[in-house]
């Protein structure tokens, strides 16, 4: 079975954290040895702590329950378990992952597979250090894309931006061989205000199946990241982000941009200068 190279596993706990997650358990912080260099360090008359906001969302959602009846269906045709295996947490209020994968027999034509898993860490702020939960996400965002991109042994390996999920998100795909089968690797990580989700999605055609097409799986694990940060909101009570009509779409390089438009124009001149040409 292919666990998206083994990066984010079922088990949270950081006894056991896989790759994709082992640094969030070590900056939660250790309130213990705070407390211990606060009485070891003599108060200082005047000296105040960092103010800092308080953390936007206090909790997370069930991971298992991130996605759509509909969602998991497009993106697991023949799921083994639709309730999905949790990985272990010692504060759910805090991390939480969940993973599914589907096998799919197309007879002669071999089969197909697809594995999904979800996981949502969340950060308090820190006014011991003057940082904010947002900030702290945002510097664990930055390594869970970081981490993607790094993935051993991974081929062909693409990093975009990802328009309308959360405050930001990137997408890194990428190919990567197991067992002799090709599969198709989608990771997105997602950060909404204080809670990151990073969600792998791939999938693999065995036993002479066909490769699944890098654009389907890519779009249908950009929907499903859309879900997972609009259940972060609404387990805190906010209310759910709606999708805007690009939402979920990797944003080109500006590079690429450019040279359309420089295209557009060369050929609005070209045909201005038809136009002259038939005026005179």
């Amino acid at each position: 079975m292919h666990r998206s190279s083994k990066r984010l596993a079922s088990i949270i706990a950081c006894a056991a954290v896989p790759v994709m997650l082992v640094a969030g358990c070590s900056d939660s912080g250790s309130k213990d040895s705070s407390d211990a260099s606060k009485s070891a360090t003599p108060s200082t008359s005047g000296t105040t702590s960092p103010s800092v906001s308080p953390a936007k969302f206090k909790t997370l959602p069930d991971p298992c329950k991130a996605f759509s009846q509909g969602t998991m269906k497009d993106l697991l045709p023949k799921v083994k378990d639709a309730s999905g295996e949790k990985g272990k947490s010692t504060d759910t209020d805090a991390s939480g992952t969940c993973s599914w994968y589907s096998s799919k027999s197309e007879g002669v034509d071999g089969s197909q597979f697809r594995w999904l898993d979800v996981g949502f860490k969340r950060y308090d702020s820190e006014t011991s250090v003057g940082a904010t939960g947002e900030k702290r996400a945002a510097g664990f965002y930055t390594k869970q894309v970081d981490l993607a991109k790094g993935t051993k042994d991974a081929k062909n390996v693409k990093t975009a931006a990802v328009d309308g999920v959360g405050d930001e998100a990137t997408s890194v795909t990428y190919d990567i061989k197991n067992k002799g089968n090709d599969y198709k690797n989608q990771t997105i990580v997602a950060r909404t205000a204080n809670i990151v989700v990073t969600l792998n999605y791939n999938g693999a055609g065995l036993a002479g199946g066909d490769t699944p097409k890098r654009d389907d799986l890519l779009k249908a694990a950009q929907k499903a990241a859309g879900e997972a940060v609009n259940a972060a909101a609404t387990a805190n009570g906010a209310k759910a982000e709606t999708p805007k009509a690009d939402a979920g779409k990797s944003t080109a390089p500006e590079a690429d941009d450019s040279k359309a438009k420089d295209t557009k124009d060369d050929k609005s001149k070209d045909a201005k200068g038809k136009d002259d040409k038939s005026d005179g």
